[in-house]
C-alpha cells in the first residue's frame, strides 16, 4: 500500500509521551473489557496507534493485527513488536482484507477522525465472520466541558451509535467508562475552565501544549508504556449504558455490535 498523507502523531499520544494515570486506567478498562470478546479469536486492532494494547489482547486471543493509517505510527510499533505480530498500514474505511477473516475488530478513540464512517461499519461487517463484534470507543461529546480533537469529524453517543450501526443488520449494546463528577469543587472550578478555553479556542493543539494542561489538571504526569501488562487486570470495566438516551456523566462511551450469524 502507498504511505499516506496525513500524519496522526500530531494528535496522538505514543508511547513515552507524559499522560495522566487516568488516561492509563482508562486505557487498561478499555482493553480489558475488549479481552472478554476476543479469547481464543482473531482480532484486528484498527488505528492501533503505537501498539500499548495488541499484546496484551494477544495473550488470550489466537491472532491479533495491528492495523493504522499513519506510516509515522505503523513504524513505530513494528519496530516495538517485530515478529510477534503482523502491523500494517491501512484506512479503515476501505480496509485491504478478505472476507470473513476475523471475529474481533477493535476501533478505540479514532471513529472521529472518520469521513465515512458507515463505509467502515460496511466493511467491517464484510471482513466479519459470522457471529462477529465491533467494538468502538469515543469520547462523551455531550459532557458540558467537551473539547473535540483536531481533525475530528464526527463523535458518536450512545444512541447514535445505534443509529449507525442497525440498520445495517446488526444488534448494539452500549457502556460507558470513568463517571465525572460534577458536584465535587474542585471539578466544577475545572469544568467551567475547560468550558471557557474551548468557547475561546484557547485549548492547547500541539501534543506539548496539552502535557502542560495536564500538568496543571492532574498534577504528575506518567510515561506511556509501549506494552501493557497484567497491572491494570483490577481496574473498574465500563457499565451498561441506556442505549435510547445521551449520557451526560461519563468521559467515554462504547459500542459493542454484533454481526449476526
Amino acid at each position: 500500500m502507498e504511505k499516506m498523507a496525513m500524519d496522526y502523531t500530531q494528535v496522538t499520544e505514543v508511547a513515552g509521551d507524559d499522560v495522566s494515570s487516568e488516561q492509563i486506567q482508562r486505557m487498561y478498562a478499555r482493553y480489558t473489557f475488549a479481552r472478554r470478546y476476543c479469547e481464543g479469536k482473531d482480532i484486528l486492532e484498527l488505528a492501533c496507534g503505537s501498539g500499548q494494547g495488541l499484546g496484551y489482547l494477544a495473550k488470550v486471543a489466537k491472532k491479533v493485527v495491528g492495523g493504522d493509517y499513519s506510516w509515522p505510527l505503523v513504524r513505530m510499533t513494528k519496530d516495538y513488536y517485530r515478529d510477534r505480530m503482523p502491523i500494517v498500514q491501512l484506512d479503515a474505511q476501505i480496509l485491504p482484507i478478505k472476507n470473513q477473516s476475523f471475529d474481533v475488530v477493535l476501533l478505540f478513540e479514532a471513529i472521529y477522525y472518520l469521513k465515512h464512517s458507515e463505509a467502515f461499519v460496511k466493511d467491517c461487517l464484510r471482513v466479519l465472520r459470522p457471529g462477529g463484534v465491533v467494538l468502538i470507543c469515543n469520547p462523551n461529546k455531550d459532557l458540558a466541558d467537551f473539547n473535540p480533537s483536531p481533525h475530528s469529524h464526527r463523535y458518536f453517543s450512545a444512541p447514535e451509535f445505534v443509529d449507525l450501526m442497525k440498520p445495517l443488520g446488526m444488534e448494539v449494546e452500549c457502556f460507558a467508562d470513568c463517571e465525572v463528577n460534577y458536584a465535587s469543587p474542585k471539578r466544577k472550578f475545572l469544568s467551567f475552565v475547560k468550558r471557557t478555553m474551548v468557547r475561546l479556542n484557547l485549548m492547547p493543539k500541539t501534543m506539548a501544549g496539552k502535557r502542560l494542561f495536564k500538568r496543571i489538571v492532574f498534577g504528575k504526569l506518567v510515561p506511556l508504556p509501549q506494552e501493557l501488562t497484567g497491572e491494570g487486570a483490577n481496574c473498574e470495566l465500563p457499565c451498561t449504558l441506556d442505549p435510547t438516551r445521551p449520557d451526560f456523566t461519563h468521559k467515554v462511551i462504547f459500542a459493542v455490535a454484533h454481526k449476526q450469524g
